[in-house]
């Protein structure tokens, strides 16, 4: 009897297993897209149940509810647009992993914004649009029209990649919907000339900043014959400096309710904290330069945890003085809404706050990293050395900004540093004198390479060390275009909200 010839096709049992399971693997593609949206949905639908358990005996209930959600949708937008400011330069250098990063920040701007955040609100509250030019009831359809249409702009542009200003946004989204309510004269324009002002000088102030911090570090610690005396010099001076800075700005500013202190005494104690850091940080950096070989790699791992210590200041402070933007018009129609008339921003609720901070952090755990990469990575080449220029740029201009009463965007201002260190490393690269008698120093040769790889062949100087212009470019477009735009945008929806409902 002859064998049976062998089947050549699988059995439709197979077959079908086959594409059950080519299903399954499509379904699950695509649904791993939902799992960060459908999260969102859920905090907002939280945030409008936590709104509704405290105010469901109120008048005008519904429209707290309603702000609420609104107010936690632009939080989750600020969380995700503006993380990138605070630990891009460290994510960037590869100081800290994407995950470390998000979590330092999801917790210290949680921080930031629940100790240190009610003093700001009133600035988005109450100071664009007086509470006094237009009636409680237009006071609330043009708050909740600047959320939405702030919000929208924010969550557009972070899709986009472009890290762009929330504070202008929402400032843009309120000033528009109050002149379609109550005419130009109700903006407090000399408050936006302050703005307008701070959008040339604080990314300007910021780069230069972060150039002059960067030149010193080459100068006195980059290119000396003897890397590792010279960083166990200067490190601790440039930590405690940090330090300092922060401690003051924090004084200064967001803490300014709560120690009820002076410019000079907050600038002794801001002086007291960086002497004691720096005498701390002595013996630790000397410790951590035991056996580190005469090279730029071991710099880089003595500049690895003052930069992560400045992403948690940073991230900080972002939490106390940005989480205004979410809240500060939700906060405007609860008092509206209480009293039927536009009250003062005393008195915040607990719950608002909760909403404003957990909402930033749970924007940037779900949709930060994608702007992380664009300010970390992309613009320019950042390690711990240049990050931590960036980040100690970002306090000091702040710092120096709030003594001057000039409100400044921590946007401009991290990003503003991060191309100024990329514009500066290409001016000294090519003009340094002492940076080209170290390489003769060294007999020009190739084995030193490992100090700056990019520095010794010219097209892969060209290729990394530039900064990416068409970066520049687009992100000097989103910040001229956000006031304007959320300003239409907000007038546009008050509109329509006010013929809807008005």
């Amino acid at each position: 009897m002859q064998n049976s010839p062998k089947r050549l096709t699988k059995p439709t049992l197979d077959k079908d297993l086959d594409k059950l399971t080519r299903v399954e693997e499509a379904t699950h593609f695509v649904s791993r897209g939902l799992v960060a949206p459908g999260i969102g949905m859920i905090f907002l639908a939280l945030a409008m149940i936590m709104a509704g358990s405290y105010v469901i005996d109120q008048p005008g209930a519904a429209i707290i509810v309603a702000g609420a959600a609104l107010a936690a949708y632009m939080a989750m937008n600020i969380g995700a647009n503006d993380v990138a400011n605070n630990v891009s330069p460290a994510v960037g250098s590869r100081a800290l992993t994407m995950g470390a990063a998000l979590v330092i920040a999801a917790i210290f701007e949680t921080l930031g914004a629940m100790i240190a955040g009610q003093n700001v609100v009133a600035t988005i509250s109450e100071g664009i649009i007086p509470p006094s030019s237009m009636p409680a009831s237009t006071l609330i359809w043009a708050m909740l029209a600047a959320l939405l249409a702030a919000a929208g702009w924010i969550n557009i542009a972070t899709r986009l990649g472009a890290p762009i200003s929330t504070t202008h946004a929402i400032v843009g989204a309120v000033m528009g919907a109050g002149i379609a309510a109550a005419g130009p004269t109700s903006v407090d324009w000399a408050l936006m000339s302050g703005i307008a002002t701070s959008w040339v000088v604080s990314p300007l102030l910021g780069g230069m900043i972060a150039a002059l911090f960067l030149f010193f570090i080459k100068e006195t610690i980059v290119y000396r014959d003897d890397k590792i005396v010279a960083a166990r010099r200067w490190v601790p001076v440039l930590i405690g400096l940090m330090t300092g800075s922060f401690a003051a700005y924090l004084l200064i500013s967001p803490l300014a309710h709560m120690t009820d202190l002076g410019l000079g005494q907050s600038l002794l104690i801001g002086l007291a904290a960086g002497g004691l850091v720096y005498a701390v940080s002595i013996p630790y950096i000397a410790r951590q330069s035991i056996g580190l070989e005469n090279r730029n790699q071991s710099l880089r791992t003595l500049f690895r945890v003052p930069l992560i210590f400045s992403a948690v200041l940073l991230s900080f402070a972002h939490g106390a003085n940005d989480v205004s933007n979410a809240i500060g018009p939700l906060a405007a129609i609860v008092h509206a809404t209480d009293n039927l008339q536009a009250a003062s921003g005393d008195g915040l609720p607990r719950w608002v706050m909760l909403i404003g901070a957990f909402g930033i952090a749970i924007g940037l755990l779900l949709f930060g990293p994608k702007l992380i990469d664009i300010v970390g990575k992309d613009i320019t080449k950042l390690n711990p050395m240049r990050a931590y220029c960036v980040a100690l740029s970002a306090a000091v201009t702040v710092l120096v900004a709030t003594a001057l009463g000039m409100p400044v965007s921590s946007t401009h201002v991290a990003v503003g540093s991060v191309f100024g260190v990329g514009f500066f490393r290409e001016w000294y690269t090519s003009r340094s004198r002492r940076r080209l008698d170290y390489i003769r120093k060294r007999g020009g040769m190739i084995a030193v390479a490992s100090e700056e790889p990019e520095d010794y062949n010219p097209e892969e100087t060209r290729r990394r060390r530039l900064v990416r212009r068409s970066h520049f470019m687009t992100i000097i477009a989103a910040w001229i275009i956000t006031v304007p735009l959320t300003a239409m945008s907000g007038a546009i929806v008050f509109s329509i909200l006010n013929a809807l409902f008005g």
